[in-house]
């Protein structure tokens, strides 16, 4: 039985996915680590935790930290966000701007080839350079 939690694949593997299979775990990992983070935060409601979380994982709050994270990225990084970043969906969420998307879909893609290759303290020291700066998150 594989370790779904610490997965390991190879670049070869990850590059033979999808960009969007990419951006739906990232998608998963990224709101991990939001809801996370608030919680170690503590002082709130259920409810606030959801409002906070949905407004920092939504495709607008993730174009913004998309720009600041792009400086921090190597070469292969930055591969795994164009490629995410280019790919053309079928439908554009109304609250987002198809460039606000895009970015979006991009980081999302990022932290899913990052997670998939068991890269975690990778992931965690991109996600704090970008929400820690002026209390981003």
């Amino acid at each position: 039985m594989s370790d779904l939690l610490h997965p390991t694949m190879t670049e070869k593997q990850i590059n033979a996915m999808s960009a969007l299979a990419l951006a739906h775990i990232g998608d998963a990992v990224f709101e991990l680590l939001v809801r996370t983070k608030l919680c170690l935060s503590g002082g709130t409601t259920n409810s606030r935790l959801h409002q906070e979380t949905v407004a920092r994982v939504c495709a607008a709050a993730q174009a913004k930290l998309a720009e600041r994270l792009q400086p921090l990225l190597t070469e292969l990084e930055n591969a795994w966000y164009h490629r995410g970043r280019n790919v053309h969906p079928h439908a554009v969420p109304k609250s987002a701007t198809p460039s606000q998307y895009a970015k979006a879909t991009g980081v999302e893609a990022l932290f899913g080839a990052l997670y998939l290759r068991g890269e975690q303290e990778r992931i965690v020291e991109l996600f704090e350079a970008v929400t820690e700066e002026n209390d981003a998150l």
